[in-house]
């Protein structure tokens, strides 16, 4: 008797979601390290020409491809994303990679949030040199059902894939987080590359200066 009960329950939950209008959530992960306008401007940008309801930054623990990055401290670039998105409210962080640990699958981790909220539709926003990348992804054929991607044109990638990619024109921002690091250890200036509250930080924890 109890488990007829549960099994209704479980039902009739699955018909609600199913009739409720998704929220469409933007997923912009990386590794952050650090996050610059960059960051901001590609979230914004897909955000608003796709209409979706807010986008989330997905910081992750250890990248899982071939020309794996050196990363500083998650509990670092985690409080640098928060700063830099603090004064938008349609921005968030989504922290299910860094709990978890480990190495950071997409598939992993889409499987999670779409089981913890299925009343999101979720959209996953990588830049043209990843959308050349995707048939390396982990479970890539799987992944593609979890998620729409979103690819961000990037000049000299081509704009086909043999995936589902919705593509989206942004103004084309030279910046990334190897310049900004490089650029700290000459004793640079990286003012407006990013956030204030971020300059601050790093310069407080005296970040990559090694």
């Amino acid at each position: 008797m109890v488990k007829v009960v549960e099994q209704t329950k479980t039902k009739v939950v699955e018909q609600l979601a199913a009739t409720v209008k998704k929220k469409r959530i933007g997923i912009l992960g990386g590794t952050f390290n650090p996050p610059h306008i960059g960051h901001l401007i590609m979230a914004d940008q897909v955000m608003t020409q796709l209409g979706l309801d807010r986008v989330l930054f997905m910081p992750d623990a250890n990248p899982p491809h071939v020309d794996r990055k050196v990363a500083i401290d998650a509990s670092d670039r985690v409080k640098m994303v928060s700063a830099s998105i603090a004064d938008n409210s349609n921005f968030g962080i989504e922290l299910a990679e860094i709990q978890r640990g480990g190495i950071s699958y997409t598939y992993d981790t889409m499987l999670e949030l779409k089981r913890k909220h299925p009343e999101n539709e979720y959209y996953f926003i990588i830049g043209g040199d990843m959308v050349d990348y995707l048939p390396k992804w982990y479970r890539i054929d799987d992944l593609v059902k979890l998620v729409q991607f979103v690819g961000v044109r990037r000049e000299n990638y081509p704009v086909t894939s043999k995936y589902p990619v919705l593509w989206v024109d942004i103004p084309l921002i030279d910046i990334s987080s190897t310049m900004i690091r490089s650029r700290i250890r000459q004793g640079q200036s990286i003012r407006y590359f990013v956030k204030d509250a971020v300059a601050k930080y790093i310069k407080e924890r005296q970040l990559y200066h090694e």
